[in-house]
């Protein structure tokens, strides 16, 4: 009789400790799921990139001010650097340098806005169609002015570049009109005002020659 009740209780006690371990083995599974949820890939920021992507706010005017303005900088900035080396002019030589340092980094700006959009990335030679831009100068003119030295070079200069800066000028006020961006238009508005300054400022230059 003891031997049998010894056998039961040690049978209940195997049984009660494989129990145990199936139970301890079921959460050991359960968990392992989770973890990997916790530390494995999430869809997160795939959807989250994706609606930073989805950018909407900005119109046609916007984009079309940005592919223009790239462009129409990219001649300006050709025209600041070829001053160093055909004119000993003090005043054109700084206002030179002025530009280039404005324009160059509004550049990389207008790119940027335009990817943000979705859009290509501009090239100097976008909308190269001679009356796409207003103030934009012909290859024939570059060619002249590249060809000039001196007081005449500093004469073609400042009048190339009045009627270069009046078009800036005028493609601005367009955005500011039309456009809806806010950054687009605050370009824009930084545009306008440089720009319209340096007018005057080469006015009264031409007015000293």
């Amino acid at each position: 009789m003891f031997i049998t009740r010894t056998r039961i209780t040690a049978v209940l006690t195997a049984s009660t400790a494989a129990a145990a371990l199936f139970i301890a083995g079921c959460s050991d599974n359960d968990s392992d799921p989770m973890s990997g949820m916790d530390h494995g890939t999430s869809t997160a920021p795939a959807s989250s990139s994706t609606s930073a992507a989805a950018r909407t706010d900005f119109n046609d005017a916007d984009v079309t001010f940005l592919q223009m303005m790239y462009p129409h900088h990219a001649q300006a900035v050709d025209m600041a650097k070829l001053v160093p080396s055909h004119s000993q002019n003090q005043q054109l030589l700084a206002l030179a340098a002025d530009v280039e340092k404005a324009q160059a980094p509004e550049m990389q700006q207008i790119t940027a806005l335009l990817q943000s959009f979705g859009k290509p990335a501009p090239t100097a030679g976008t909308g190269h169609d001679g009356h796409a831009m207003p103030g934009m100068m012909s290859a024939e003119q570059m060619n002249a002015l590249q060809a000039a030295s001196g007081p005449d070079f500093d004469r073609q200069w400042l009048t190339m570049m009045i009627e270069h800066h009046t078009g800036a000028v005028a493609m601005a006020e367009t955005e500011l009109a039309d456009g809806t961006n806010t950054e687009s238009k605050a370009l824009a508005r930084t545009i306008l005002d440089s720009q319209r300054a340096e007018i005057d400022k080469m006015r009264a230059m031409l007015g000293q020659s």
